[in-house]
């Protein structure tokens, strides 16, 4: 495997979906990165934000949000890196179902009604973002601008013009970012789309390749959107993007794309990368991926194998507790912040330092129960997890002592 430090600190959030709180939580244990008074964003020099994607939908402060990450990444562009996620990506689809090409399984009463009518649906039946609509009015409330019916509408497609805030914030975005042995994506690296770079049949050379390869995609893409491009057909350009950010029809699922690809397994238990996957990236120099994109908890979940291989899922919704963690990798290791809230109600930051190398339970399996050892918590204990049906969990706290002679293996 080739050896690479990251050159910088990396401090990583991701899935914030237009809650402010969440990223007033990451800066409170960043350290390098900051909010001042006015809600303008910095980042230290030396110092590298990845922010993981999906920044709108399930909050009340969505353009906030990507008003304050567009113009922090403008400002100071080598420190603030911009994944696309799919609730960022889906919403170029707005231009044209909103423009009189409505999604084939739109109910006619829909057809015949608002657009505000067309926009809820779009939301709460494509979109997996049912509340969407109501927390725009309730932003352009307190922006002190209209907020009737249409006045939503119209601020969506406006963001989506050319020079509206959106476009340019997915324009300064990407689909994956590489930094020393980490590799960033929104949703995860699978067997199906490792190398994987869409419309080219001939799989990428390595990692370096392959995130030059999505940023040509991408890049691509997102110049056919603003230029409003189609082919002879009238088909838009973009809508390969478009595709590749979605699940496949019928499915919850696309392991096909970095996007909404998800690293967990037919019962919802998060799992590591294929051998195959995790050998093809470490012959890249890669030792470990953090993405978010797939709940997992109320905290960053760590999932390691007995070499060393990590996979961070960092996702900050649908927890018990929704706040904002706060990931950072540097020379010294992999640092973690966060919130939990135990089975019986009991709260628990989570804090924990995991150097390279370091022999530690952290991160495998207990052979016995199936529950993954996803974390530290504050008190030196590990939070052991599980998966339940209906996306539900089981979080408790157990002491590292209590595993001494315990079953352990790498959570595949």
């Amino acid at each position: 495997m080739v050896a690479r430090s990251p050159a910088r600190r990396v401090a990583y959030l991701t899935d914030v979906e237009g809650r402010w709180d969440k990223l007033v939580d990451f800066c409170a244990h960043a350290e390098s990165v900051h909010l001042d008074a006015e809600g303008r964003l910095s980042v230290d020099e030396g110092t590298l934000f990845v922010f993981g994607g999906d920044a709108i939908d399930r909050g009340p402060s969505a353009r906030r949000l990507v008003s304050s990450l567009l113009d922090a990444k403008l400002a100071h562009p080598d420190r603030l890196v911009l994944l696309a996620g799919n609730r960022d990506i889906n919403k170029l689809r707005l231009v044209r179902e909103l423009g009189g090409h409505p999604p084939r399984r739109t109910p006619d009463d829909v057809r015949a009604g608002t657009r505000a009518d067309l926009l809820r649906f779009i939301f709460s039946r494509t979109m997996g973002a049912r509340e969407a609509f109501e927390h725009r009015r309730a932003e352009l409330a307190t922006e002190g601008r209209s907020s009737d019916d249409e006045a939503v509408v119209t601020s969506y497609l406006d963001d989506l013009e050319p020079g509206g805030e959106l476009t340019r914030y997915l324009s300064q975005a990407c689909l994956a970012h590489r930094e020393g042995e980490t590799l960033f994506v929104h949703g995860g690296v699978t067997e199906e789309n490792l190398f994987l770079i869409p419309g080219i049949e001939k799989r990428a050379d390595g990692v370096d390749a392959w995130v030059e390869g999505l940023a040509a995609f991408y890049d691509a893409s997102m110049t056919a959107f603003a230029n409003r491009a189609s082919d002879a057909s009238g088909k838009p350009l973009y809508d390969e993007l478009v595709a590749y950010q979605a699940p496949l029809a019928g499915t919850r699922q696309n392991q096909s794309s970095v996007v909404y690809g998800r690293p967990t397994n037919d019962r919802n238990q998060p799992v590591l990368p294929p051998r195959g996957v995790v050998d093809a990236l470490s012959r890249s120099g890669v030792r470990r991926i953090v993405c978010g994109h797939t709940p997992s908890g109320d905290c960053p979940t760590l999932l390691r194998d007995e070499a060393g291989f990590e996979l961070v899922l960092a996702d900050n919704s649908y927890g018990r507790v929704e706040s904002g963690s706060c990931i950072v990798v540097d020379p010294g290791g992999l640092h973690v912040h966060g919130l939990t809230e135990l089975d019986g109600g009991r709260r628990e930051r989570v804090d924990y330092l995991l150097p390279p190398g370091h022999p530690s339970p952290l991160g495998m399996r207990e052979s016995s129960t199936g529950r993954l050892l996803k974390a530290e918590l504050a008190t030196g204990e590990l939070l052991a997890f599980r998966s339940l049906e209906g996306y539900a969990v089981e979080q408790c706290a157990v002491s590292p002592t209590s595993l001494d002679g315990a079953s352990l293996e790498p959570p595949r």
